[in-house]
């Protein structure tokens, strides 16, 4: 059996909204939805019944974003009812675990024409309530927030592996030596960064505004702000720690979704691709440790490809924490970090968990294209000790 060539056709996504913010009255399903509906609209050749299948990767899963969002976004996009749909989880990387299970499923003959995506809404991430033991429990009751981090966690787990993601940046941040002022100047370049590439137009041919929201850039991107400003926030997980919201990405609302095809797709869409999917890693760590989880895996993945970091346009990797992204970039040190978020990352731009990793191979897949040629790549830390990447090629 031959392995087909798989190609990007186009990517888009929504702005980033900011936690409680101009996307918080926008229910995850329909985000999902808006993305989709774009890809198709963009692409008036191609017949949204040869959509074979729609991948879609959330974190959360357990309020509006229920029963198999993806295929709640088929429906809501206003696809025909044949499409399919199925939600994938990976946590942090389920938006990019998204793209790389729809390419794999094209290479293998299985499909020809995917919408690969992923979508959160932590803004309407809800409270959930455990069923008691017994009937009729006569104690108050626990609410758990569905919005981050761990919850109803088994006890069996050690009590290492379950602290804080902020606190498993600042164990980063101690292995590193990293400093406050690294931290905090790593944020600052991505605002400065972001706001840069907002105003030289570089988002405009991917980001699609949610229609009746008055949201057309990405919210979190703060123009003005300086060290002196972000040297005024207080650690947010150690009296004395590092890690604080100014060097940490926010919460965030927002989806990204991708066309892919084979040979025959591309014919039937009658556009150029951005780009092609060469190969993908996926690795594990200990779990409190999970901010360096993408070492291994870009390695393995630059590996299968015969490709270095030298061969690299540009490398979106998904900056959960500045100590996590530098953490990384330490044990990279052939890597040039100028080719590393160029257009900026999520300190700034925002972490939807499960859109960002779709948000961030869009993004590669758009700036190779500008580029005309190149190898690029997408990484992200997952919680609970992961790493996972993509490399595209034009």
């Amino acid at each position: 059996m031959s392995i087909r060539d798989v190609y990007i056709v186009d990517a888009v996504r929504t702005p980033i909204g900011k936690f409680g913010g101009a996307l918080a009255s926008v229910r995850p399903d329909d985000l999902a939805a808006h993305v989709v509906k774009a890809l198709v609209d963009r692409t008036p050749d191609l017949d949204p019944a040869r959509v074979d299948d729609v991948y879609f990767g959330d974190a959360n899963g357990a309020g509006e974003d229920n029963r198999d969002v993806a295929r709640m976004a088929v429906l809501l996009a206003g696809l025909p009812v044949s499409v399919p749909g199925v939600t994938l989880n990976r946590l942090c990387g389920s938006g990019l675990e998204a793209v790389i299970q729809a390419a794999r499923a094209i290479a293998l003959g299985d499909a020809s024409v995917v919408l690969a995506g992923g979508v959160e809404s932590m803004s309407r991430a809800p409270w959930v309530l455990q069923k008691p033991e017994r009937a009729f429990p006569a104690g108050h009751q626990q609410l758990h927030s569905t919005t981050l981090g761990w919850r109803m966690t088994n006890p069996k787990m050690p009590a290492e592996w379950t602290v804080s993601l902020g606190e498993g940046a600042e164990q980063v941040a101690d292995k590193h030596a990293l400093t406050r002022e690294q931290q905090d100047a790593f944020a600052l370049a991505s605002h400065r960064q972001a706001a840069d590439a907002w105003a030289r137009g570089l988002y405009d041919g991917e980001v699609v505004p949610y229609d009746g929201v008055e949201l057309t850039r990405d919210e979190c991107v703060r123009d003005s702000t300086s060290m002196e400003a972000l040297a005024k926030l207080k650690p947010s997980f150690r009296p004395d720690g590092t890690v604080t919201a100014g060097n940490a990405s926010p919460l965030n609302d927002g989806a990204a979704a991708l066309l892919l095809v084979d040979e025959e797709g591309l014919r039937a869409c009658g556009r150029e691709p951005l780009a092609r999917i060469r190969t993908s890693a996926v690795t594990g760590i200990e779990p409190q440790l999970f901010g360096l989880g993408p070492v291994e895996a870009v390695q393995r993945a630059l590996t299968k490809a015969g490709r270095t970091f030298a061969d690299l346009t540009t490398f979106e990797l998904n900056e959960a924490f500045a100590a996590q992204s530098l953490g990384c970039l330490a044990e990279w040190p052939e890597l040039d970090p100028a080719v590393v978020n160029p257009r900026g990352g999520a300190i700034a731009i925002g972490h939807p968990l499960g859109a960002s990793g779709a948000r961030l191979a869009g993004a590669v897949a758009h700036q190779l294209a500008a580029a005309g040629s190149g190898t690029g790549l997408a990484a992200l830390c997952i919680g609970v000790g992961q790493g996972l990447a993509l490399v595209l090629e034009r």
